[in-house]
């Protein structure tokens, strides 16, 4: 039998409208019209320019043929088209399918077939690996390929027919663009790194992208026309979402082409920067720079880290900066970050080292999360709350994908027993925050006994010689395996196998300390994430020095 409160009281427009973003760039032009929206070099666009330019963007997409649920592809770095993508695109009923910029040709060429790609706008930084992707395309299909030009890159050798801002000049600024149909539409492909076999491709919806960037200013409590620098990469889950993040609050895009040290500090003076986000490198880029680099740095600035947990080195040095560290912990799937190890008043007296123990956890689910637990994937109860208790992380909620594109078998694994399975292995506290110990596929097992890689790690960060390692399995005919430690030092750092692991046996029980050491810069991402797949092809070589 119907409820009182459910008869005669329907949906309708008037009380119900779906979840998107693109509302938070309507609503921005509308309100603050003049305010400053991108800078880009010598360019400064403001939001009602730049609302404009997504309409046209969108209008253009549409007279070109593109309709809903078609895929836009771009390769492009953190520039002003990148913004516009992010509106102009799904404002066109279409997904945008952001390309990591560091992929290669066959990599990209996978996911313009596989994401079965009708437009796709390049950087001239790129035409080189895009010139050989577009030959390597299986695909028959017709792709209309845009050229961006950008004064502060220079000339580039053009793929397309067009180039974008003459493309953008053809559609009709007053575009009237419609909602999604549907809040549980799609709103964006984001591939995975593939390690083994072929990227998997991530599907975004507009409800999930709306939730997580009103999260991220909960978390932050990001105020009114607040100042981003682009540091993250917006390719990456759609640059944690933080493109409509920054149109909800009428911030200003300080675009950046390329993440390097004097660039970031330069445009935080120029521009008076308040919040920018990173992978750990990124942040030690910063704390390891020169000191006449940093003179003149405002303080409290915002600085967001994912990833691995930032080491009390990092801390201090960001603290003695100024800056205001907070570290978040996510993956693709759940739109970037889904936890957020948010910070206690009374921490701030405590000594940097438990400080540090507090602020290295990932911390509890986004505010608009609806859960993040350590629960046992085999029994999935939650696991004690003891800090000891391995089990995996798990999300359930509206900051989660829609699942694998063309992959039901991986998108029902993903979802079993209606949890996202991060892979991710954890603990949780009794304060309920939760701290990785490992990926499920880094844990290192030596002669029966687990090892966290994750927790040999944060040992050697503490060495003050260290400015980057990773830990991983090497085999060995006695225990099976044992942990071979790979060490990046900072520059002019000079420090012997040997002592890196008499520092390890100070701090770690005899099983866990490393029984090889391999100097040298680590293979990373193009978001700083350290690649362990390379690294374990590494470890049984005659590089890995037994100590």
């Amino acid at each position: 039998m119907a409820s009182i409160f459910d008869t005669d009281l329907p949906r309708n427009d008037a009380n119900f409208a779906p979840l998107t973003p693109l509302a938070f760039i309507q609503r921005t032009a509308e309100v603050y019209p003049d305010k400053l929206a991108v800078v880009h070099g010598q360019l400064r666009q403001t939001w009602g320019e730049t609302y404009s330019r997504c309409r046209q963007l969108a209008s253009a997409l549409a007279q070109a043929g593109v309709a809903r649920n078609d895929a836009v592809a771009v390769m492009l770095p953190n520039t002003p088209a990148m913004v516009e993508a992010h509106f102009g695109v799904p404002m066109a009923g279409a997904v945008l399918n952001a390309l990591n910029t560091r992929l290669d040709p066959e990599a990209v060429a996978f996911m313009l077939d596989h994401g079965q790609a009708k437009v796709l706008i390049v950087d001239p930084e790129f035409t080189g690996v895009v010139k050989k992707a577009l030959a390597l395309r299986t695909s028959t299909a017709p792709l209309l390929v845009i050229d961006v030009e950008d004064a502060v890159y220079g000339p580039g050798e053009p793929l397309g027919s067009v180039t974008y801002d003459a493309f953008v000049a053809q559609g009709d600024p007053s575009f009237q663009w419609e909602y999604p149909r549907d809040e549980w539409d799609a709103i964006a492909l984001n591939y995975t790194s593939g390690t083994t076999g072929n990227p998997k491709g991530v599907v975004y919806h507009h409800r999930g992208a709306a939730t997580n960037a009103i999260s991220n200013i909960l978390e932050w409590d990001m105020p009114k026309h607040a100042v981003y620098l682009w540091t993250l990469p917006m390719f990456h889950c759609n640059g944690w979402c933080f493109p409509w993040t920054v149109a909800a609050r009428a911030a200003v895009n300080v675009c950046l082409r390329r993440v390097d040290a004097k660039a970031i500090f330069d445009a935080i003076r120029d521009h008076g920067v308040t919040h920018y986000c990173g992978a750990p490198i990124v942040h030690g880029l910063l704390v390891n720079a020169p000191e006449d680099m940093k003179r003149g740095v405002p303080h409290g600035v915002k600085a967001m880290v994912a990833g691995a947990a930032p080491p009390a080195s990092m801390i201090e040095g960001m603290e003695k900066m100024g800056f205001d560290l907070t570290h978040v912990y996510g993956l693709t799937e759940v739109y970037g970050p889904a936890t957020a190890c948010a910070k206690h008043e009374e921490w701030n007296d405590l000594d940097i080292g438990e400080r540090a123990r507090l602020n290295a956890r990932q911390g509890v689910r986004y505010h608009l999360q609806r859960d993040a637990r350590v629960l046992n994937p085999e029994t999935m109860m939650p696991v004690p709350m003891d800090g000891e208790t391995m089990g995996e992380i798990m999300f359930r909620g509206n900051i989660t994908m829609k699942g694998y594109l063309k992959n039901p078998k991986a998108t029902q694994e993903a979802f079993a027993d209606g949890w996202f399975h991060s892979g991710d292995l954890a603990v949780q506290y009794p304060d309920g925050y939760i701290k990785i110990k490992d990926r499920s596929k880094d844990i290192i097992i030596s002669g029966g006994e687990n090892i966290s890689s994750i927790e040999v790690e944060d040992v050697l960060y503490r060495h003050p010689a260290v400015l980057a390692a990773a830990v991983v399995a090497k085999p060995d005919p006695k225990w099976g395996e044992t942990p071979c430690a790979f060490v990046e030092l900072k520059a002019g750092a000079e420090v012997t196998a040997g002592e890196i692991v008499a520092h390890c046996k100070a701090h770690l029980a005899g099983f866990k300390v490393p029984r090889a050491v391999v100097f040298g810069e680590l293979p990373k991402t193009s978001t700083g994430k350290i690649q362990k797949f390379e690294l374990r092809k590494q470890a049984g070589s005659a590089g890995a020095i037994d100590v």
